[in-house]
């Protein structure tokens, strides 16, 4: 197969890149690339540890003169968020991703890229596989299921690291290192199904919402951009307000971190009212058109009529139920920190609607650097739930980073970027979930910081890698280590 980054430099670096990109690693589905790290580690002779998890540890000494320097751990995760436009013909499960290049970004042609955060395993593998990077004694650590709940950081076992200084390359804005991250949870809405018989003379029609610009939960959410399953909420409940409707199926986004750019709801109808729905959706497109004119511009509703016969349909009650919660659920921001200027404090995603057989479910993330409000929201969407006879699950619940005052590494990391940049970097907070906080939990006195190069549109099909950022980065971190003897 013809390698599309081979004549970029460094060139260890975009070629392990590109390997990664060949090996199935969809959050839940990294056998193959937990594998793959561990020959990778038997073939050099490090020492390496793969746990039940398939978590990754591999250990290489320091280098002359750095056989005594404090031990560091460089952490990244292997799995990635798979996503994909509709119609496009991929299997995430055994075809490598479509790389190409335009300009300075790389992307994968119609998915999602994985440089978040494939990358950083990037990185780490050149590292280990130079003979002449100085650096002290080095851990890496490559965890799982990231992006779906920090499984992986979840089952570490701490016993398995020695070092007390992590360096975290989760991060995607180039000169912004980031020393506190907001802790989350998955929260599941569960609405039981009452079915009714379909009426002959009612129509079946599929409304689909598209166009929208979709993105990372919560590094994007403080865009304002659309959420699919939202704005269908609003539909649904327009259209149910002015004549009967039932719901007989309804799934909208893909990732519960990731704002969701795609849904379909299809509804039956009185054949009498086949013009009134038609009115609706046009009003609604020219609604959605200039309230989203900036975040969202390509946002259009379709409806299609349903050629196959359908049986069964949501009860009317049933059908109110699921329209009064996509109305109801809380989304988007919550709070905005008074401590941080511009920082999202508090949010919420609904990313995530599936109708299964017996229930409809819906899925969010919340996020939130405070724990009080990150709990506050659970129980808003809990005594939502219990006005409809819902059932609610929390799960994958992660906690955040708090600020840590005096930092070595925060300095190291300031006086090398003066060095090499001639300027301060931006020392700040982010509103999204790092497994910073899961390592603060489980490693305890650890002096942590994330950086990482420029990415951008992370968690959609849009997702692209600046390759001069990649490159500045790669230095900036190979000037971090060599400066901690």
């Amino acid at each position: 197969m013809e390698r599309v980054l081979e004549n970029l430099s460094p060139k260890s670096v975009f070629t392990y890149f590109e390997d990664l990109t060949r090996i199935p690693r969809c959050s839940g589905d990294e056998k193959k690339v937990s594998d793959y790290l561990v020959d990778f580690a038997k073939e050099r002779n490090l020492e390496v540890i793969q746990d039940e998890a398939l978590n990754i540890i591999i250990r290489k000494p320091g280098t002359k003169g750095y056989e005594n320097a404090p031990t560091v751990i460089l952490q990244g995760h292997m799995d990635m968020v798979c996503e994909k436009n509709k119609g496009t013909k991929h299997d995430f499960s055994k075809d490598p991703l479509n790389l190409r290049i335009k300009d300075d970004m790389i992307w994968a042609t119609d998915t999602t890229l994985g440089a978040d955060n494939g990358i950083a395993v990037a990185y780490c593998l050149a590292i280990l596989d130079s003979n002449d990077i100085p650096h002290p004694p080095l851990e890496i650590l490559v965890t799982t299921e990231e992006e779906t709940g920090m499984g992986g950081a979840n089952q570490l076992n701490p016993n398995n690291l020695k070092g007390k200084t992590l360096i975290n390359i989760d991060s995607e804005e180039e000169g912004v290192l980031l020393v506190s991250c907001a802790g989350g949870v998955r929260n599941k809405v569960h609405i039981p199904i009452e079915y009714s018989k379909v009426e002959k003379d009612l129509l079946p029609y599929t409304l689909k919402l598209r166009g929208l610009k979709g993105g990372h939960s919560g590094m994007e959410i403080n865009k304002e951009r659309g959420n699919a399953n939202k704005l269908m909420g609003r539909i649904l409940y327009s259209i149910e307000s002015n004549f009967d409707i039932s719901l007989s199926d309804i799934n909208g986004g893909a990732k519960m971190n990731a704002i969701p750019r795609e849904i379909d709801a299809t509804i039956l109808i009185d054949s009498s009212h086949k013009e009134d729905l038609e009115n609706e959706v046009n009003n609604w497109n020219r609604i959605f058109k200039n309230e989203l004119k900036t975040s969202d511009p390509g946002v259009y509703i379709g409806c299609d009529f349903v050629e196959d016969d359908i049986e069964r349909a949501f009860s009317k009650k049933t059908t109110k139920k699921v329209i009064s919660a996509l109305m109801l659920m809380p989304n988007g921001i919550q709070s905005m920190s008074m401590d941080i200027e511009g920082l999202v404090e508090s949010s919420t995603n609904l990313g995530v609607v599936t109708t299964a057989e017996d229930k409809v479910v819906l899925e969010s993330a919340i996020r939130s650097s405070v724990r009080t409000l990150k709990d506050d929201i659970a129980t808003k969407i809990e005594t939502m739930a219990k006005l409809i006879d819902a059932e609610v699950t929390n799960e994958a619940s992660y906690p955040e980073w708090e600020y840590k005052k005096d930092s070595y590494i925060r300095e190291v990391f300031v006086n090398v970027y003066e060095n090499i940049f001639g300027k301060k970097p931006e020392i700040t907070a982010i509103h999204a979930g790092l497994e910073c906080g899961l390592f603060g939990e489980k490693l305890g006195d650890v002096d942590m910081i994330s950086f990482g190069p420029n990415m951008f549109d992370v968690h959609t099909p849009d997702e692209h890698l600046s390759i001069s950022s990649t490159q500045r980065m790669w230095k900036y971190l190979l000037g971090v280590l060599k400066e901690i003897k």
